[in-house]
Formats: structure tokens, C-alpha cells, sequence
């Protein structure tokens, strides 16, 4: 009989890393230069500072259940025990197909980077050669994928330190140039907010996009040697190093780089260079403008490669929970779920496709579908802390006896709650204002949102599921399931 049981290879090393990887990647390598040129460089620096808070709060809602029930396949998990059993088989499927499709977003980016080099050569060609290389890592083993994840991770954070240290130079004019930047890009007409302070609107999708990825940390418990310990310290540590990143990060490029400048978005791509890259050059460093571009397809990589483990274990808990086929949940004997893998993997790649209708138009699309699926997920980690916090103490428990414990509970769950529904269609509120929308863009946009309403809808009709009562919520399942796999 083949096993369904995954291996608890994942240090604490690998879990902080692994939250890093999935979430610096595409969104802030490519799609920052977007949202600069869209809200222009304050505009931008407050929306994406105003989402990492929202996900700063949101992952101390996780930290606090996912060391008191760490498991694989966490969200859908709480959303069906704590909240209601539609609702983890909708947050399951969305959450899976959420990153199926980022592994197509970060493949098509790492191939529009090596367009710097080969200009004529077709992205897809790069697209399949890295998709093969990422494939083989995560069919090998977890401790396999756990450290090149380590090591891919250690080198693009290491990149952004020296990014953020050279760009800093370079704004006060300690750089091979000489030329002092200051407030000077800020000054331009319609700086510092393009089009005004309800751009910042139009920015929170793309930000959402950028920030995905850190609750990964949440999913990969179920593969941790010793959660209890490894999830509140790398949660602790992710949130202040993906805050330097991104707004520091943010902040160099909105001063060094003019929002004007066509390169950060133009009519046919909004990623047609990175602006890492271009910054570098800008600065007088030519030849590391090369070592630039090659660390940052080594970092969408790294981001692919979290897209990857992140869908196929949360495919891999489905399958377990009976809510897909039950081939899915077989693993090999090192506890990797193959069929999983390769299934997930299989989808993303279909994307690929999508660079013959049009690099730039497709990747946006695929950016706004994903913030949107993402949020779906954030809003469910939310709701669900809310019902599992309420059924912890209606059922007669310590909170002294709770091993990571939420800060801003109950303001940080409903703030989030309210901030996400904001997030998610202030793009939409910031369209009609200007003008812009359309019912086309509208389904192409939000045909996740409404993929995931009618998942939730047709399993509550068919399976006549009730809300959790928070007396009577089975909040100790985890410890439950531990004990009866024990014999």
C-alpha cells in the first residue's frame, strides 16, 4: 500500500526562508515599477506600507492557530472547522488554483528577464527550461526543495540589502555619477501622488500580489520538525524583513527613478525591464546591472519554486480531506505527493500560452487574478481567528496555555477584514472614478472572486453544511488526528 503521509523534514531555517521566497519575487522585482509609474513614488510607498500591515496582523491571527494545530493544508482546514465546512472546500480550491496560476506569473517574468540578454529569443523557450529545473527540485524530496529554497532565498534578500545600501548612496550623490538625486523625482508634475491620493487605490492589487506568499509559513507547518518553536520565531522575523524590503526597497526606487519614465510601464508590457536593473544602470554600474538581472531570475525562481510546494501540499490536504481524488494524497517514500506536484505543476504551465496573446496584457491580468484569490485566502485566516479565539474561550480554555498568542486580538482580525474587502475592490472604485471601467474588465479581473462565491454556494447546497457553533467547533482536531496516526 503506498503511503499519504508527508515528512516533518522542514527546519526553522527553511521556514523563514520559504515565507521570504514565496513572497520577494515577481511582485517586487517586476511589478513594483508598475505601481510606481501608476500612483507615482508616494502613492505607491503608502499603499504597499498600508498592506504590510494588514499582513503583519494577519500572520500573528495565523501564528497563534497554526502552533496550536499545525497542519498541512492550515487554512482550509480552520475555515472548515472553525468557520464552515463550505468554506474550507472553497478556500481549499481557490488557495490551490491561486498558486497554480502565480507559478505561470513568475515562469513568464523570469522569462521576460532574460529578454535583457536575448531580446529575440521567445520568452515561453525560457519559461519551459526553468519550469523543468524547478519541477525536478520538488518531485525530489521536502528537505531537497527546503534547502535550495534556503539558498535561492539567502541570495536575493542579500541582493536587496545591497540594493537598498547602493541606492541610498546614490540618492545623496556617493555613487560613481556623482549627482545628487534628493526629492527631485518627487517634484515632478503630479508627484509625489500621479493622478492623486485615489491611485493609491489602483496600487493595492499589485501590492497584494507583491506581499503573497507569506503565509506559506502556515502550510509548510504540517512538514516542520518542531512548529511550536519554528513558526512564531519565523513569523516574528518575517514581517520586519519584508517591511524593509518592500518599503525601503520601494522607497530607493521611487527617488532614484522618475514615475514618468517610459520603461516602468509602457502600452505593450508593464514589465518591460525591472527596475532593479535599470537603477543599477542609472547609477553608473553597467556590469552589475547583469549580475543584477541574474539574481533576480534566481529570485523568481525561488518564488516559482515556493508556488510549486505550496499549491501540491495544499491539492495534497484535499485529497485527504476527500474533497478531491484520492490519488492525489500519495506520496513517494520520501514524502513528496508526486501526483500532486505533477498536476499542479501541469496547470501552471498551461499559462505559458498566454505569452502569445501578449506578454504585458497577459501578466497583468494574471496579476490582479491573483491579489484577488490571495485576499480570498487572507480574509479567511481572519474570519477564521475570530471563530477560533471565540470557541477557545467558550469552551472553558487558558489563553496563558497558548503557545504563540496574538497581539491585536479582536481589533487585528476585524481591521484586517475590513482593509482586505477595501483592497479588494478599491481597484474597481479608483476605475469608475477616473473613468476607465468596463463590465469586460470587471469578470476578467473578479472571475476568481466569482469562481470562489459559486465553489462555496454549490458544496453548502449539495453537502447542506451549517456554520461551526462556537460551543461545539472541534477545535482540538488537530491533536485528535495526531493521536490516532500514532497507532
Amino acid at each position: 500500500m503506498k503511503s499519504t503521509k508527508l515528512k516533518r523534514d522542514l527546519k526553522t531555517r527553511h521556514l523563514t526562508m520559504i515565507a521570504l521566497g514565496g513572497t520577494i519575487g515577481t511582485g517586487l522585482f517586476l511589478a513594483s515599477g508598475s505601481a510606481i509609474s501608476q500612483a507615482g513614488p508616494a502613492g505607491a510607498l503608502i499603499g504597499y506600507a498600508l498592506v504590510a500591515i494588514v499582513v503583519y496582523m494577519l500572520m500573528t491571527s495565523l501564528g497563534e492557530m497554526s502552533t496550536y494545530a499545525p497542519c498541512t493544508g492550515s487554512f482550509n482546514k480552520y475555515s472548515e472547522k472553525f468557520v464552515d465546512p463550505a468554506l474550507g472546500f472553497a478556500m481549499g480550491w481557490n488557495y490551490w488554483f491561486n498558486w497554480a496560476m502565480t507559478i505561470s506569473a513568475d515562469l513568464l517574468g523570469a522569462g521576460l528577464l532574460m529578454q535583457f540578454w536575448f531580446p529575440d529569443t521567445p520568452v515561453v523557450m525560457w519559461s519551459a527550461i526553468f519550469f523543468v529545473i524547478i519541477l525536478a527540485i520538488n518531485l525530489f524530496s521536502v528537505s531537497m526543495y527546503g534547502e535550495s529554497e534556503y539558498w535561492l532565498s539567502f541570495i536575493k534578500v542579500s541582493f536587496v540589502i545591497i540594493f537598498i545600501l547602493v541606492g541610498v548612496l546614490a540618492i545623496f550623490g556617493i555613487s560613481e555619477n556623482g549627482h545628487a538625486v534628493g526629492f527631485s523625482n518627487w517634484h515632478i508634475a503630479n508627484a509625489p501622488f500621479n493622478g492623486g491620493i485615489f491611485t493609491i487605490l489602483g496600487v493595492f492589487l499589485i501590492a497584494g500580489y507583491s506581499f503573497q506568499g507569506t503565509e506559506i509559513v502556515g502550510v509548510a507547518a504540517g512538514e516542520a520538525k518542531d512548529p511550536r518553536k519554528a513558526i512564531p520565531k519565523a513569523i516574528r522575523s518575517t514581517f520586519w524583513r519584508l517591511t524593509l524590503f518592500y518599503v525601503c526597497a520601494l522607497g530607493v526606487i521611487g527617488f532614484l527613478v522618475p514615475y514618468t519614465a517610459t520603461w516602468l510601464a509602457n502600452p505593450e508590457s508593464n514589465v518591460a525591464m525591472s527596475p532593479f536593473t535599470m537603477v543599477f544602470q542609472s547609477t553608473g554600474f553597467t556590469y552589475a546591472a547583469t549580475l543584477v538581472n541574474i539574481v533576480l531570475v534566481t529570485a523568481v525562481l525561488s518564488a516559482a519554486n515556493s508556488c510549486i510546494y505550496t499549491s501540491s501540499r495544499t491539492l495534497w490536504y484535499l485529497s485527504k480531506s476527500k474533497q478531491a481524488p484520492k490519488v492525489l494524497s500519495k506520496t513517494n517514500r520520501r514524502g513528496v505527493p508526486v501526483i500532486g506536484v505533477l498536476v499542479t505543476s501541469i496547470l501552471g504551465a498551461t499559462f505559458f500560452l498566454a505569452s502569445f496573446i501578449g506578454n504585458g496584457a497577459i501578466f497583468n491580468w494574471l496579476v490582479n487574478l491573483i491579489s484577488l484569490s490571495g485576499y480570498i485566502g487572507w480574509l479567511s485566516i481572519s474570519i477564521s481567528h475570530l471563530r477560533f479565539r471565540r470557541a477557545y474561550i467558550k469552551q472553558g480554555r487558558s489563553l496563558d496555555d497558548l503557545v504563540y498568542k496574538s497581539k491585536f486580538y479582536p481589533y487585528g482580525p476585524i481591521i484586517s477584514i475590513i482593509a482586505l474587502i477595501v483592497m479588494m475592490f478599491g481597484a474597481q472604485v479608483e476605475q469608475m472614478l477616473s473613468g476607465t471601467a468596463t463590465w469586460g474588465a470587471f469578470f476578467a479581473t473578479y472571475s476568481g472572486v466569482i469562481l470562489f462565491v459559486l465553489l462555496y454556494l454549490g458544496y453548502k447546497w449539495r453537502k447542506r453544511t451549517k456554520f461551526e457553533r462556537s460551543a461545539t467547533s472541534d477545535i482540538d482536531f488537530f491533536h485528535k488526528e495526531a493521536h490516532q496516526s500514532a497507532f
